[in-house]
């Protein structure tokens, strides 16, 4: 039987293993440090497993056919996108079927044998991992438009998961991570709204050449990098952290959609990897590291439900 000995919930960005980094007062410089740290009590609950929670940016799935879940079974393959890690990733089949198992009756997932993850699942597995080269679940959540799977629904999923990977016959300790978040304000990536023509187009079809596609979009992103005055909302980041820590998240279900994008922008739909994470964990956060770096266009926080040296 499976062992789950922790959640961490971690913000990520492009630009934190994009930009150079600077000095510990320079942007970001207090959340890579933290990182540091939760990565060196990661080694010491040594793990034999993660299982990454996290979103898709156009990197997998696309408008012809969005799934508002996936679940990576067999062979898994970090895309790259923004400098990241490029190539095959170490995957624990037999937790990812336990998972599967545990979540058929209630939820449907959609299986991957061959999936393709980007920065939103491989920066926090690359930062979290330190130097052990462990295997991962990945399981994709869509946050970035419609079909957004209910909050309250992910807090359902997240106790429907961590059922299943207690009860997995995988032997070895598993430490659940979510990947998102938090407060951020991102260009519309929904069909329905007003865009370019072709932008639109390769929302829906970019699977067609997804390489092409992503050449497209990333310069648009990089663009983004290094504005001071980008929308963060501290505050609210704050907040959202101090219900996790209450144990509490149905405060931030009941602000539903509309709430959610108002207080923490259209990128801010990715909490609800850390609630999916919280609710298969079923501990509160008991550590917290928060620095609002708009320079990266996200409020760069840090959760565990340990401790954190």
């Amino acid at each position: 039987m499976s062992e789950i000995v922790g959640l961490v919930g971690m913000s990520h960005s492009p630009f934190a293993t994009l930009l150079p980094r600077g000095g510990p007062d320079a942007p970001g410089g207090r959340f890579l440090a933290d990182a540091g740290r939760v990565a060196a009590a990661v080694a010491r609950l040594a793990p034999d497993a993660l299982v990454v929670v996290g979103p898709d940016h156009f990197h997998a799935n696309f408008y012809d056919a969005m799934p508002p879940f996936v679940l990576g079974v067999e062979q898994v393959a970090a895309f790259g996108d923004f400098d990241s890690r490029r190539g095959a990733l170490p995957v624990a089949a037999q937790l990812a079927w336990s998972i599967r198992d545990g979540l058929a009756d209630a939820f449907d997932v959609s299986l991957s044998y061959a999936l393709a993850v980007d920065h939103g699942i491989v920066q926090s597995y690359e930062m979290v991992r330190g130097r052990a080269e462990l295997p991962l679940v990945p399981f994709v959540v869509n946050t970035a438009a419609p079909p957004l799977p209910g909050m309250a629904r992910c807090v359902e999923l997240g106790r429907a998961m961590g059922a299943a990977i207690r009860r997995s016959p995988f032997p070895g300790r598993v430490l659940v991570v979510a990947s998102g978040g938090l407060s951020h304000w991102l260009p519309s990536n929904d069909p329905r709204d007003p865009m370019p023509a072709e932008r639109r187009a390769s929302l829906i079809h970019g699977r067609r050449d997804v390489h092409a596609f992503s050449a497209a979009r990333e310069p648009r992103v990089r663009a983004m990098a290094g504005n001071p005055d980008a929308p963060v909302n501290a505050a609210w980041d704050a907040w959202f952290l101090k219900q996790l820590a209450a144990g509490d998240p149905e405060p931030v279900v009941g602000l539903g959609d509309d709430g959610l994008s108002e207080r923490a922008g259209s990128g801010g739909h990715e909490i609800r990897t850390w609630l999916i994470g919280l609710a298969a964990v079923g501990r509160p956060l008991v550590w917290t590291s928060y620095e609002p770096v708009p320079e990266w266009i996200t409020g760069m926080g840090i959760g565990t439900t340990f401790e954190v040296a």
